[in-house]
């Protein structure tokens, strides 16, 4: 059976992320600590970027690098790989526009 090129994974199975919002499958609520950067600390090496294990950190078109609250889990690769150290985890409730969800699951 030969699988259609367009249902082909691509070349080293790298699956391009969502260029779209999907507001039912947002997952910034889970996070406990935000992760935020100090741009003047930031070397723009793009480490974070790379590590990051959703498409949360994306570069804006000034060139600097932000994080999308709606997608960003919370789980602090960007801050432990960051070498500049330009990441800091500050905890959600410290923040006026809280996005942490408290709901049970029944």
């Amino acid at each position: 059976m030969r699988i259609p090129k367009e249902k082909m994974l691509p070349e080293a199975g790298i699956v391009k992320s969502p260029t779209t919002e999907q507001e039912q499958m947002t997952t910034g609520g889970w996070r406990v600590l935000r992760p935020v950067i100090d741009h003047e600390v930031c070397t723009k090496c793009r480490t974070c970027w790379i590590y990051c294990p959703e498409p949360a950190i994306y570069i804006d078109k000034d060139g600097n690098f932000q994080i999308n609250l709606k997608y960003c889990k919370g789980c602090g690769i960007c801050a432990s790989v960051c070498p500049a150290g330009a990441i800091t985890r500050i905890p959600e409730l410290n923040f006026e526009e809280v996005s942490v969800r408290r709901e049970l699951p029944y």
